[in-house]
């Protein structure tokens, strides 16, 4: 090879030709640029699955084998076509997503499947979650709470099955497996009121579907009791320091509200460690309730009264969801939206009653 061509090779392999990093690990996105098609195309040749024509298929294998994008996975894939597992994102700090994924993995491995599992961090979000798992061969993911745009999580349903458990979303390629959030809600606003609450607030979870139905459900639910000059949604977010923060804010206002509703059961329980410290009696001095029923609101000392979204079922039908397409062939998009319970504990009582 003349000295001139093989500087200019070696300036491209410096490179990689796809505009990637040295040194990093070459991804999905890479093959795609190498192959000049659509990742979408990438995963379909990669999972050997039908659709991408001979031309293309060695295109894209050939660029994987160039950059040694999981060279040993790609060669398994190609020999056995059903690897028989199923990708689970998840929020690893969501004590509810862990309960989920409990369930998920029973009623998977009875029907003879296995679960991989991707966690969601501050360097690694849904959509790479989703390449790692399809690097590792699933077949179909579930989305746990997913926050992506409907926009992306329709593209990703078009590459493979996908369900999504807990949001509500309109897609023609996605399954949906959630609870009516705005009916739970309502349900803890009826328990309170009938305890004798009215001045009821809400502990808001922030940004993304699931909380907007919950604190539209609350809003709904006040206005339907009478209660509507009484509405009064804090600020906060899903985690344990949104409910200390809400402590801090009820703590220096005019009015405090009786009773706070949390948009979750993590969110609930920073208010019930603020309020103790506060030296505020619950549900003496107030009276507090999640949502969730994970498996922290069920602790002796918390002993939380919450919204229960049915963890098992929610885990059935999102396995059954998915392993249908995989073993019918099953096009059709499917919602299945569960009625969620209300569970009464110690956390919640007459205002300002002692026990």
């Amino acid at each position: 090879m003349p000295d001139r061509e093989r500087r200019g090779r070696a300036g491209r392999d410096a490179r990689t030709g796809s505009g990637r990093a040295p040194g990093r690990r070459p991804r999905l996105t890479d093959v795609a640029a190498r192959a000049g098609v659509s990742p979408g195309l990438v995963s379909l040749v990669l999972r050997n699955q039908p659709g991408p024509s001979a031309p293309t298929r060695d295109r894209v294998l050939e660029a994987a084998q160039q950059l040694g994008y999981r060279a040993d996975r790609t060669a398994s894939l190609l020999a056995r076509r059903h690897s028989r597992h199923l990708g689970v994102v998840l929020d690893v700090r969501n004590t509810f997503h862990a309960e989920l994924v409990t369930d998920l993995d029973e009623t998977a491995g009875q029907l003879g499947y296995d679960l991989v599992l991707a966690t969601l961090t501050p360097a690694r979000d849904e959509r790479r979650a989703a390449e790692t798992l399809l690097d590792f061969r699933c077949e179909a993911l579930i989305l746990l709470g997913p926050i992506d745009t409907a926009g992306q999580l329709s593209a990703l349903g078009r590459e493979l099955p996908v369900v999504v458990v807990g949001r509500r979303i309109r897609s023609d390629t996605l399954d949906v497996v959630r609870a009516a959030d705005d009916q739970g809600v309502a349900q803890a606003v009826g328990h309170l009121v009938e305890l004798g609450h009215h001045d009821i607030a809400f502990l808001d979870g922030g940004r993304g579907t699931i909380a907007a139905d919950r604190r539209r459900g609350y809003r709904a639910a006040m206005r339907g009791r009478g209660l509507a000059d009484r509405l009064r949604i804090i600020p906060g977010d899903h985690t344990e320091a949104a409910g200390t923060h809400a402590a801090e804010l009820l703590s220096g206002a005019a009015g405090s509200p009786t009773a706070v509703i949390a948009s979750n059961d993590r969110s609930a329980v920073g208010l019930l460690d603020a309020l103790a410290r506060r030296g505020v009696a619950v549900p003496g001095g107030m009276s507090v309730v999640g949502y969730d029923d994970s498996v922290l609101s069920r602790l002796a000392h918390v002993d939380l009264t919450t919204v229960s979204q049915d963890a098992r079922e929610q885990a059935d039908q999102a396995v059954s969801l998915v392993v249908g397409r995989l073993e019918t062939g099953r096009t059709d998009a499917r919602e299945v939206v569960l009625s969620p319970r209300l569970v009464v504990r110690s956390t919640t009582g007459r205002p300002g009653s002692l026990s």
